[in-house]
């Protein structure tokens, strides 16, 4: 685990494997980078040698229990991947629901490759509004994993992104008995991420 100061105070960071591509992730408004859905990605970049980094936000840092606006969240996940040491392949950025919103206004600053949204909170329940801008805004290949249950929607595919709907997952992944269990679910998030990580992984097609 490593500290990198940041406009909101200290954020942290953990670093698996070395690359030579890297996947830099960001919790939720909700939890940390503990979350199942993480950890499944995790695996998937791991198995295909790429490094991978799990940010933690100055917020969840600091132990606060409410996230910071989207400015400050932005900024801060900006000083911790200009911390960073370059690798000489791809880097993809994603994270879930709140971490994915950064990572999805932030792919071009950071010259990413791709982005992978897990759980990405489409519109919250009870409100009209519609967070599909953020995820027109990369210009690279987006992946979306969402639950089929979700609270906040199912984004549909689009041109350059492509949605893998998990069945019966809510919107932390997790499901009712009578529709799976949570390894199954952790299957089918790391099967998703790893097939597409693959075609951005150095001499994938995406790269080509």
């Amino acid at each position: 685990m490593l500290q990198v100061e940041t406009p909101s105070g200290p954020a942290r960071f953990h670093v698996r494997g070395s690359g030579p591509g890297r996947v830099v992730l960001g919790h939720g408004a909700g939890g940390g980078v503990d979350a199942p859905d993480l950890r499944a990605v995790e695996a998937a970049a791991l198995a295909l040698g790429l490094q991978v980094v799990l940010v933690e936000q100055p917020w969840r840092v600091a132990g606060r229990r409410v996230a910071e606006a989207p400015p400050r969240l932005d900024a801060a996940w900006l000083a911790v991947l200009a911390a960073l040491p370059p690798l000489p392949g791809p880097l993809v950025v994603g994270g879930r629901s709140a971490g994915a919103r950064v990572a999805c206004r932030t792919a071009g600053a950071v010259g990413a490759a791709g982005v992978l949204a897990l759980a990405f909170p489409l519109v919250p329940p009870g409100r009209d509004v519609s967070r599909e801008d953020e995820l027109h805004r990369p210009e690279v290949p987006v992946l979306v994993v969402q639950g089929a249950r979700d609270a906040f929607g199912v984004p549909a595919a689009a041109s350059g992104r492509e949605v893998v709907v998990v069945p019966g997952a809510d919107h932390g992944f997790a499901v009712r008995r009578r529709d799976g269990t949570p390894a199954e679910v952790a299957a089918a998030v790391t099967a998703a991420a790893r097939e597409w990580l693959a075609r951005l992984a150095p001499g994938g097609q995406a790269l080509t």
